[in-house]
C-alpha cells in the first residue's frame, strides 16, 4: 500500500489502539508501550510516546481483560501478583486511556483489603519523536537534538526536538504529586481499606506553534457539536447519523455492516488543502493514517449509496493536490493524482518525498471513474462542473505523462531515489511475478490500470457529452476507449490453461503470465469482451484461485505463491470487492455473492471486521480464516467492501430519475432491508428477498 507496506511487525500478536483523526496510540494489551517496539502515541506521522510503562511493586499488573468501548478510547483492568505485604488479587488496578487533542489516562487503584496498603506505582515515559517510517523499518537514526526538563512542583516532565525546521514537543502531566526518577513518575500509594486512589496523566503534543491539549469529555462532547455545525466538517459527524440502518435475516451481515460503519468514522480524516477543508477517509490503522490516493478512492467508491460526501471530499481534496510539475523525487507528473501524503520528520527534512508522494499509476484514471461514478449516483452537476479542469488534466496525464513511449498504454517505472519499484495496488517489491517466479522489471504496464484508463475515458465521455456540452471530446474519448480495449485485448491475453489475462507487460512489452486477482479488475472496468468474461470468470473461481474465503492474489499453481506472502497468494476484501463488482457487471450475479458471502463469513471470525489482507489458506484445510501478520485493521477499503457487497447483492443503481433495484439476495442472507439509501440527492428504503425488492422513498 505504501513503501512501508511489506516490512514485518515484531512483538505484541495484537494491539491495543485508539485513534481520533491523525492521532493514533499502539499499546500492548496491558496498555504498555515499550522501547524498540512499533508501539507508541503518533500525531502526523512522528512517535510521541515511545515508551508508556506501568508497573506495581516493581512488577507489571495480571491482566484480567482489555477492550475498548468505542474506536478513541480503551480501558485495562488488571490485578497484582502476590508482592511483598500484599497477597495476589488484593487490588484492582484500571487504566482508562483516551486521545482526543493528546492522551488522557487515567490509573486507578482499588484495595479490596481490609487494611491500608503501600504500594510503589511507577509510570516509565519517553519520547524518541521517531518518523513512521522509521518505526514501521525498525531503522531510526536521531538527526536533530533531544532535550529533557522537568518541573518537580507542577509534577510534569518535558520532552523536546528539534531539527530544523522539524520541531516537537510531549509534555506529560499527573494531576496528583509524584516523585520524577529520570524518566520515571513514581507514585508512593498508602490506600486506606478498602479505598481508592487515581491519577490523571494528561499528554499534550506540540508540532511548530500549535500544540493540542487533551480534550475532557465535556470538551470533546463540545468540539464533536462545533465540527458538525462546521462548514468544513459535514462528513465526520453526520456520516455515522446519516448512513443507512441495515437488518437481515441474517444477523452476521448486520454485525459486519455496523462494524464497518463505525470503522469509517474513526478512519476519517479531517484535512485542510489550500485553506479549505475536507473530510475523507484515511487507509488504514496503525500505519496509513493518512491521505492515499488510490486506497481513498477506491473506498469512496464502494461507499457511495452509504455516505457520498466521502467522495466528494475525498475528490476534491485529491484534486486541490494535483501534481502540476515534472518532480522526479516525488515522482510528480502535471494532472497525476498523488499516491500519499506525509508530515514526519523524514518528509520535513526533504529526506523522502511525501508532501505529497505520487508514485501511483492507477490513482490518475481511478480519480476519474470516482468522479463520473459520484456524479452519476448523486446527480451532482455543480461539483462535475467544478473539477472538470482536473479530470482534463488527468486525462491528459493518461495520454502524456503516463504513456511516456507512446505504446498506448501506461506504464510506471519510478524517478525517485526514494520512490516506489511497483506502482499499482500490489506495490510490494516482487508483487508483479512471471508465472516462472521471476520479478518482472519496469517500466511496467499493469493489466488494471488499462482496465481503469479504459473506463475511465468511456466515463468521462459520457459526462463530457451530459454535463459540458463537449460532444467532440465524448466522441474522441469513446474512440481511443475503443483503440485501447482492441489494442489490450491482443496484447495481454493468454491463450494457455483455457485462457486468461496476463498480470502486465514488462519493459521488454513480453507478458508477465502469471494468473492473478487483478483480472477480475478487468471485469470491472468492462475493458473484457462478453465472451471472454465467463473464461475469466472460471478461471477466478478455480480451486488454484478461490480459497474458499475470496480470490487469492496469485494463483497457487504458480512458482511465487505462498499464502503468506504480502500480495502473492494471499486474499485482500478490497481486492474481492472488486472482482464481485466485476462479475456483476457480466451478469454473474451468483459467482459474486459467492465471494461475498466467503468474506463475510470470514469477517465472523474476525470480530465482523474484515482485516486488511487474509493468509491464502484454503477454507478446506482451515476452521477459521488465517489473518494475515502484519494487516492493517480497521483498514478503510477492507471496511467498505461489504458496502458494495450489499450494493450487488441488491443490484442498486439509478435510473429514470429514481434508485432502482434488481436483487438476487442469498438465501441465507433471508429478507435484508436498507433504510436510508443516498441516491440522486434523496434517500429511499430498499427491502428485497430473493429477486423481489421494493424500493419506496425514505420516510
Amino acid at each position: 500500500m505504501g513503501l512501508l507496506s511489506e516490512e514485518g511487525m515484531s512483538g505484541e500478536a495484537e494491539w491495543s489502539q485508539v485513534l481520533e483523526g491523525s492521532t493514533f496510540m499502539l499499546s500492548d494489551p496491558r496498555g504498555d508501550v515499550f522501547e524498540g517496539s512499533i508501539a507508541g502515541l503518533f500525531h502526523e506521522d512522528t512517535r510521541y510516546l515511545s515508551r508508556f510503562a506501568l508497573t506495581v511493586g516493581g512488577v507489571r499488573p495480571a491482566l484480567l481483560s482489555s477492550g475498548s468501548p468505542n474506536y478513541y478510547s480503551a480501558a485495562f483492568y488488571m490485578t497484582n501478583p502476590e508482592l511483598p505485604g500484599i497477597p495476589e488479587h488484593s487490588l484492582s488496578i484500571q487504566r482508562f486511556r483516551s486521545v482526543g487533542g493528546g492522551l488522557t489516562e487515567v490509573v486507578v487503584v482499588h484495595n479490596h483489603l481490609n487494611e491500608t496498603v503501600e504500594a510503589e506505582v511507577r509510570l516509565a515515559v519517553g519520547a524518541d519523536f521517531a518518523d513512521l517510517f522509521e518505526v514501521k523499518g525498525a531503522r531510526f537514526t536521531r538527526k536533530g537534538e533531544l532535550r529533557r526538563s522537568v518541573d518537580a512542583e507542577f509534577t510534569s516532565i518535558l520532552f523536546e526536538y528539534d531539527a530544523e525546521p522539524f520541531s516537537v514537543a510531549t509534555r506529560l502531566h499527573s494531576t496528583e504529586r509524584a516523585d520524577i526518577e529520570g524518566d520515571d513518575l513514581v507514585f508512593r500509594l498508602r490506600v486506606p481499606a478498602r479505598g481508592t486512589w487515581k491519577t490523571r496523566i494528561q499528554v499534550a503534543v506540540r508540532r511548530g506553534d500549535q500544540t493540542l491539549e487533551p480534550l475532557s469529555e465535556e470538551e470533546r462532547a463540545a468540539s464533536r457539536a462545533l465540527m458538525a455545525w462546521h462548514q468544513g466538517s459535514p462528513v465526520l459527524e453526520r456520516w455515522r447519523e446519516q448512513v443507512p440502518t441495515l437488518s437481515s435475516g441474517l444477523e452476521l451481515l448486520g454485525q459486519v455492516y455496523r462494524t464497518s460503519v463505525s470503522d469509517l468514522a474513526a478512519l476519517r480524516l479531517h484535512a485542510t488543502v489550500e485553506g479549505n477543508d475536507f473530510s475523507l477517509p484515511a487507509a488504514g490503522l496503525p500505519w496509513f493514517m493518512a491521505i492515499f490516493g488510490r486506497d481513498t478512492l477506491i473506498t469512496s467508491y464502494q461507499s457511495l449509496f452509504v455516505g457520498p460526501d466521502l467522495a466528494r471530499g475525498a475528490l476534491q481534496a485529491l484534486a486541490a493536490l494535483q501534481g502540476t510539475e515534472v518532480n522526479e523525487f516525488k515522482d510528480e507528473a502535471p494532472g497525476k493524482i498523488l499516491h500519499e501524503i506525509r508530515y514526519g520528520e523524514l518528509t520535513e527534512l526533504g529526506l523522502t518525498p511525501h508532501r505529497p508522494y505520487y508514485g501511483t499509476a492507477d490513482a490518475t484514471p481511478l480519480f476519474l471513474v470516482l468522479l463520473s461514478e459520484y456524479w452519476r449516483l448523486t446527480g451532482d452537476d455543480a461539483t462535475c462542473r467544478e473539477l472538470w479542469p482536473n479530470a482534463l488534466r488527468a486525462l491528459e496525464w493518461i495520454d502524456r505523462h503516463g504513456d511516456a513511449d507512446g505504446d498506448g498504454y501506461v506504464e510506471y517505472a519510478t524517478l525517485s531515489s526514494e520512490g516506489l519499484e511497483n506502482q499499482g495496488w500490489k506495490d510490494s517489491w516482487n508483487g508483479v511475478l512471471f508465472e516462472d517466479g521471476a520479478v518482472a522489471k519496469p517500466p511496467t504496464a499493469l493489466c488494471e490500470v488499462q482496465g481503469y484508463c479504459y473506463d475511465a475515458k468511456v466515463r468521462m465521455a459520457d459526462v463530457a457529452e451530459t454535463v459540458m456540452s463537449d460532444r467532440e471530446l465524448a466522441a474522441r474519448l469513446r474512440t481511443e476507449a475503443g483503440d485501447l480495449a482492441a489494442r489490450f485485448n491482443r496484447d495481454f491475453w493468454v491463450e494457455r490453461r483455457g485462457g486468461y489475462y496476463a498480470i502486465a507487460l514488462d519493459r521488454d512489452k513480453r507478458q508477465v503470465d502469471s494468473m492473478t486477482s487483478n483480472m477480475g479488475h478487468l471485469l470491472w472496468s468492462g475493458i473484457v469482451p462478453e465472451d471472454r468474461a465467463g473464461i475469466v470468470a472460471k478461471q477466478l473461481l478455480s480451486t488454484a484461485m478461490f480459497s474458499g474465503w475470496g480470490v487469492r492474489t496469485l494463483s497457487e499453481d504458480a512458482v511465487g505463491y505462498n499464502p503468506i506472502t504480502y500480495h502473492n497468494g494471499t486474499v485482500w476484501p478490497h481486492d474481492n470487492s472488486l472482482v464481485s463488482a466485476g462479475l456483476a457487471r457480466y451478469g454473474l450475479r451468483k459467482q459474486a455473492n459467492r465471494i461475498a458471502m466467503g468474506l463475510f463469513h470470514a469477517a465472523g471470525h474476525t470480530g465482523f471486521r474484515l482485516p486488511e489482507v487474509f493468509a491464502g489458506y484454503a477454507r478446506s484445510e482451515s476452521a477459521f480464516p488465517v489473518r494475515y501478520p502484519t494487516a492493517s485493521s480497521p483498514q478503510a477499503w477492507a471496511a467498505a467492501a461489504p458496502f458494495l457487497w450489499l450494493r450487488l447483492m441488491l443490484g442498486l443503481d439509478v435510473a429514470g430519475g429514481t434508485l432502482t433495484a434488481d436483487p438476487q439476495v442469498p438465501k441465507e442472507c433471508g429478507r435484508i432491508e436498507l433504510r436510508g439509501v443516498h441516491a440522486l440527492g434523496r434517500r429511499f428504503d430498499v427491502v428485497a428477498e430473493g429477486t423481489q425488492a421494493e424500493v419506496t422513498p425514505a420516510r
